[in-house]
């Protein structure tokens, strides 16, 4: 992406399509988040990513009560029971009352997808209003964006739909084992368990 004025283009903005996509691509495959960027998920959809990574870390059929499992994800109950609801109903998540009861995973963890949380948690993916199904915009057959957009938005939902939960719970695992090796090394008590 370069930056000034090139091309007719403001400050910040990629002058070629060929530079949109990798700058979309290098913001989806880093998770780096743009303060002034006005797409982006919601905290709801981010926190379902945590709660479907730390059931995926359970043995298979063990459970995890709403209790434990907002610690281990730093997400108040109150909240998070409003996630596990939606999660529920998208058949992502199972739940199961009484003594002995908790949430888990109702799909293997290699067969859920970024992109299938992030569309049960917000809907369908769609980046512009002229990516909508039918008549959802008057001037897709004229409009030089409107390719612009589709590729965009194939994009994000390849690289989304590239990634199980499965993948990342070993990348977290890792991330969390190395952070402990470190801490240790330092003659620190770990922080993270």
């Amino acid at each position: 992406m370069k930056a000034g004025r090139v091309g007719g283009h403001a400050k910040g903005c990629p002058t070629s399509l060929q530079e949109d996509l990798h700058w979309l691509l290098m913001v989806a495959n880093t998770g780096y988040r743009l303060s002034s960027v006005a797409m982006k998920i919601t905290r709801a959809t981010d926190y379902a990513v945590r709660v479907l990574v730390q059931l995926a870390t359970l043995p298979d059929e063990q459970k995890m009560q709403l209790n434990a499992l907002a610690v281990a994800t730093g997400v108040r109950e109150t909240f998070l029971s409003k996630i596990l609801q939606r999660l529920v109903h998208q058949g992502l998540v199972r739940s199961h009352r009484g003594t002995g009861g908790g949430f888990c995973l109702s799909v293997l963890p290699s067969r859920v997808t970024l992109l299938q949380i992030v569309e049960a948690m917000e809907g369908r993916t769609q980046l512009n209003v002229c990516l909508g199904e039918g008549d959802s915009c008057e001037r897709k057959s004229i409009c030089g964006a409107h390719p612009i957009w589709q590729k965009a938005q194939a994009a994000l939902t390849q690289v989304l739909a590239s990634v199980s939960i499965a993948q990342l719970a070993e990348e977290t695992a890792a991330k969390q084992r190395q952070a402990i090796e470190l801490e240790l090394e330092a003659g620190k008590s770990p922080s993270v368990s």
